[in-house]
């Protein structure tokens, strides 16, 4: 199992790096757009539909939410974005997870909130088009492709750093009614892991305004995890282990992507107001 889960992810990183930094943003955006849509015939799953049409229509509906976004941002293959119109979608977009954060701290009586099946739907259109949507606008900003690095990379650090740490020192339960096995130690791991990478990004970038690469770091860093235990409450509250088999030893796409859905936005929305450039 282990061997097949390194395996798995060694293609993972190699096939989502090579369309990062070799392809164009154009093209980056449709094919991070085909796997966000299938995301979402995972989602509908956690949503509670088990019906194949009622999947695909959903997984459809979010294709046509995709379509009608990236024209709103001006998306094309021969034109720049309209910024203007990206600060707007994410200063209405992002906000929402601060009622994620409600309701993962109120569950399991939070469910009486959002537990239908109609309601998880909705949760789900809340959860990847924005996520769709910053990864469009970073990667068509200067050095985007090395924004999306750093946000992958924040992620990717946090999941270590709270794995060692949880494992060594872990006794304080974070949110023991979603996901049990997260502790406080771990989160402070996390974030020490990503002091640590803030410390190498100062000396490899020369970067002049690290208060405002270290709040950025650090947001990112309780967005990501946010955004994991988000999909522990929804998976925990269906009944399921992981949201699909697609990738073998990982489970489904949305368990891959679950940090980065919160963390792309508000990653992107403090990006957006910041000024931050590399």
């Amino acid at each position: 199992m282990l061997k097949q889960r390194v395996v798995t992810a060694i293609v993972i990183a190699v096939v989502f790096f090579s369309a990062l930094f070799f392809s164009s943003p154009y093209s980056f955006s449709l094919m991070t757009a085909v796997v966000v849509v299938y995301a979402a015939w995972e989602w509908s799953n956690l949503a509670g539909f088990s019906r194949k049409l009622i999947r695909l229509f959903y997984a459809l509906s979010l294709a046509v939410l995709l379509i009608v976004s990236g024209y709103v941002l001006g998306l094309s293959d021969s034109s720049t974005l309209d910024l203007a119109v990206g600060k707007t979608l994410m200063s209405w977009l992002v906000p929402w997870w601060a009622i994620a954060l409600l309701w993962v701290q109120g569950y399991p009586s939070s469910a009486l909130l959002w537990g239908s099946s109609w309601a998880r739907a909705l949760i789900g259109y809340l959860v990847i088009v924005p996520a769709w949507l910053a990864m469009v606008i970073l990667i068509h900003a200067n050095q985007g492709e090395w924004l999306i690095m750093i946000v992958v990379l924040i992620v990717a650090f946090a999941d270590i750093g709270a794995y060692f740490s949880g494992r060594a020192f872990g006794k304080h339960k974070l949110a023991i009614n979603v996901s049990p096995k997260k502790t406080w130690e771990g989160l402070v791991g996390g974030v020490v892991a990503n002091l640590i990478f803030v410390a190498v990004l100062l000396v490899a970038l020369n970067v002049d305004h690290w208060p405002m690469l270290l709040g950025l770091v650090m947001i990112t860093v309780l967005a990501s995890v946010l955004g994991d235990l988000l999909e522990s409450m929804v998976k925990r509250h269906r009944g399921i282990k992981d949201s699909g088999n697609i990738l073998p030893g990982h489970g489904g796409i949305l368990d891959r992507l679950d940090s980065l859905t919160a963390a792309l936005p508000v990653f992107t929305l403090v990006y957006l107001f910041s000024g931050f450039q590399l």
